[in-house]
């Protein structure tokens, strides 16, 4: 396997006047307009094969993306996050001009971090105010969830969260993940713990959130199974599929996998057909290369678990009929098969042993931040545009940095 930079920026000596340029995703967006905007050739998405044509229809909107443009505004590379942990990465061969995209692995650091506050408003409003990170004010409230009543939290009750966070180009990035939490209601305390394939559970082992989904399709098998990140060992280039494909028949029925909001339908690049569904709480899932849609769904449309909601097909870039589903919590892509919760779990025997044994490692940490309070830095704005002396290479292949 080829080694790939750790190093997020690297300067290249000899060239002038190179900047960065950082934007937003504009919601609407596909990767294709996404070209026309910045007259970069569309052949670098028509030479994609399937699995990256599809993986570009994962770009969510509002991700911040960096353009690198020469001194004469012409784009020389471009990133844009996939996920958490890839992204696309477009380079210009300064010898012929052409443009190449190759999937590569996101670099950034990771920290852990933690913050004791005194509540004076409420958990999520004065996390807000103390940190700047909106992020962490949902997955705290999330991860309580149907386990604590915030309304009888009064004055003076406290709240620690232990919780690690990725940094990228110097600004946080991606959601954090808390790995540990506590809160006081009325003097009273009530913990949870991260456990077990991302689920939280609290300090007896009972699982906190019970987020229930139906498989969504009669499949007769499952043809590519979720990864964030995977290195191929024939094509030498790291890919991912942020979902699971159900192999079935061409209109074969597709129901809602839980009761939410419609939020998308129509064509969604290379995932054709596709319908969206927001369930609450940060939760979403996706069916795509639909056939067709339930007679009446549309944008706006409330459905219920197990409602029909469309038709198996393989519309977009796919090689035969499949339902691709995707869940996303945060706009962050999980896999279904191992985070979903079937049904509310308890561990047992040796699982809950081990659990303890972790719970117990929190403890003196617990106390040490209880009498020693502390707040991370507060999450600032990114300048939107760089000037740089000399020009970058951004999380490239080191075959790319002589280029």
């Amino acid at each position: 396997m080829m080694r790939w930079l750790v190093c997020v920026l690297m300067m290249v000596l000899g060239a002038q006047g190179a900047y960065m340029q950082e934007h937003r995703w504009e919601r609407g967006e596909t990767f294709l307009t996404f070209l026309e905007k910045h007259q970069l050739p569309l052949s670098i998405y028509y030479n994609l094969d399937r699995e990256d044509q599809e993986l570009a229809a994962e770009i969510v909107s509002g991700v911040r993306y960096q353009l690198l443009l020469d001194d004469n505004e012409v784009i020389e590379q471009v990133l844009i996050p996939i996920g958490e942990e890839l992204q696309l990465h477009i380079v210009k061969d300064k010898s012929t001009g052409a443009y190449e995209l190759r999937t590569t692995p996101v670099s950034y650091q990771e920290e852990s971090l933690k913050v004791t506050l005194e509540i004076t408003l409420s958990p999520y409003q004065d996390i807000i105010n103390a940190t700047n990170s909106y992020a962490l004010a949902n997955e705290f409230v999330n991860s309580f969830k149907n386990s604590v009543n915030f309304r009888r939290l009064v004055k003076g009750d406290r709240l620690v969260i232990f919780y690690s966070q990725r940094t990228r180009l110097g600004q946080r990035y991606g959601n954090p993940k808390i790995e540990a939490a506590m809160v006081e209601v009325r003097g009273k305390e009530h913990f949870v713990f991260l456990y077990d394939d991302n689920r939280y559970y609290d300090a007896a082992g009972k699982e906190i959130e019970g987020f229930l989904l139906t498989v969504p399709v009669r499949y007769t098998r499952i043809s590519s199974s979720f990864s964030y990140k995977r290195w191929h060992p024939i094509l030498k280039r790291y890919r991912a599929h942020l979902g699971v494909d159900y192999a079935a028949p061409t209109g074969t029925p597709i129901v809602a996998a839980g009761e939410g909001r419609v939020t998308f339908v129509g064509t969604k690049g290379g995932y054709g057909k596709t319908v969206e569904i927001d369930h609450g709480h940060g939760y979403k899932t996706l069916y795509a290369h639909m056939n067709g849609y339930r007679k009446g769904i549309r944008r706006g449309s409330v459905v219920s678990k197990g409602q029909l909601i469309g038709y198996v097909g393989s519309t977009g870039i796919s090689t035969g009929p499949h339902l691709h589903f995707g869940l996303y919590k945060d706009n962050r892509a999980i896999n279904p098969n191992s985070v979903v919760k079937i049904e509310k779990d308890k561990l047992q025997g040796e699982k809950r042993k081990a659990f303890l044994a972790h719970v117990e490692t929190f403890k003196p940490r617990f106390e040490l931040a209880l009498a020693e309070p502390s707040i991370p830095p507060r999450e600032e704005p990114f300048e939107y545009m760089v000037q740089l002396e000399t020009p970058i290479i951004m999380d490239a292949e080191t075959v790319a940095v002589a280029n």
